[in-house]
């Protein structure tokens, strides 16, 4: 059951009118490597709430490599810590999550979309939640709609060959098939040509003039930049793959995506927009969610405290407000609702499709 939202400001206040210590949080995210500039993310936007609370939050180095589930749990139990927010690796949690489990710490990841874990966890009653959507909620947004706004033009499937682009474009298909849209034209793309000519022009000739394309940023924008030299009008919609960088080739206005949210919302949006421009920091990537996170667990605290029930229970069933919109969990430990928006690219910046044009 659905419970009501209560505010963190609220709860927090109750805390600190009790005996309870101060609340302390773990942020597992790379501080080295490749993928460190998205630990800088996590952990930007986890200081930023956790300044705005008093919440202490203890970082722990996360290398994404096999087998370092089980020491990366130990180091947050001995941190003594309510919970675990960040794991942009499934690595980080197989292994560990039993640990965590024992010592009644919830992990909430912003990240990892492997099923596997998830029903693993289910299965074993590990206190595993996921900010992340799954691979079916992305499948889901672009079906819904393609089947809505295209279902009487010409449509078209292309995906570049790689496993990830394979299985989204595949997903699609099949579930157009099932619901009665059978493409007009699928094929493969080359992916990383300097010009997509021969493809665009074998659209044409197939009479599409909508396509999905299951790959990367810079592949979509050859096709959009070369069905635009060619006089080939094409409308474009591709995954979330688009959310990188804007180079070498620039995305043409008009290209459509899915994509999560980068723009602060709700009650704290002012706020955290104004903190943002004070620090020079960006919105992007997983600095919202790790915000996000942070908020949810203070409020789930607050809840767990009043109420007297498990952390792991207040975390189930209950509306968060957060800077990333309302967030709930199912019973499950899944987001509730789809948090994939339709996008489109508009003069530098993908912008949200307004719903009624959606």
């Amino acid at each position: 059951m659905k419970r009501l939202l209560i505010t963190t400001a609220l709860l927090l206040a109750g805390i600190a009118g009790s005996e309870a210590k101060p609340l302390t949080l773990a942020v597992v995210a790379p501080k080295t490597g490749m993928f460190a500039p998205l630990g800088d993310q996590v952990r930007h936007g986890a200081q930023l709430a956790a300044a705005r609370l008093s919440i202490d939050l203890v970082e722990i180095d996360e290398n994404c490599e096999a087998g370092s589930g089980p020491d990366i749990a130990k180091k947050i139990t001995e941190a003594e810590v309510t919970a675990a927010i960040g794991f942009l690796c499934s690595e980080s949690l197989e292994g560990g999550l039993p640990l965590l489990a024992e010592k009644n710490i919830p992990a909430i990841s912003l990240s990892v979309r492997w099923k596997g874990l998830m029903e693993d966890a289910a299965k074993q009653g590990w206190p595993f939640f996921r900010l992340a959507p799954t691979a079916e909620a992305e499948v889901q947004i672009l079906t819904d709609f393609i089947l809505r706004d295209w279902q009487s033009e010409p449509v078209a499937l292309i995906e570049d060959g790689t496993i990830r682009g394979r299985e989204l474009t595949e997903a699609i298909r099949n579930s157009l098939e099932e619901r009665g849209l059978k493409p007009v034209f699928t094929d493969t793309l080359r992916p990383g040509q300097e010009q997509q000519l021969s493809l665009v022009r074998r659209l044409q000739k197939a009479g599409a003039t909508h396509v999905f394309i299951g790959g990367d940023r810079n592949d979509v924008a050859i096709i959009a930049r070369d069905a635009a030299a060619e006089k080939i009008p094409l409308t474009i919609l591709a995954g979330d793959a688009m959310q990188a960088a804007n180079e070498p080739v620039p995305l043409r206005n008009g290209v459509m995506a899915v994509a999560l949210t980068e723009t602060p919302e709700g009650p704290s949006a002012a706020d955290v927009t104004a903190a943002l421009i004070e620090q020079k920091h960006a919105p992007d990537g997983y600095l919202l969610p790790a915000h996000a996170a942070v908020t949810i667990v203070a409020d789930a605290v607050g809840i767990s405290s009043a109420m007297g029930t498990p952390l792991t229970e207040a975390l189930a069933g209950t509306m968060f407000e957060t800077v990333i919109g309302p967030i709930t969990f199912t019973e499950g430990h899944e987001l509730a609702e789809n948090p994939y928006r339709l996008v489109e690219w508009k003069d530098g910046a993908f912008v949200p499709i307004a719903a009624g044009t959606q």
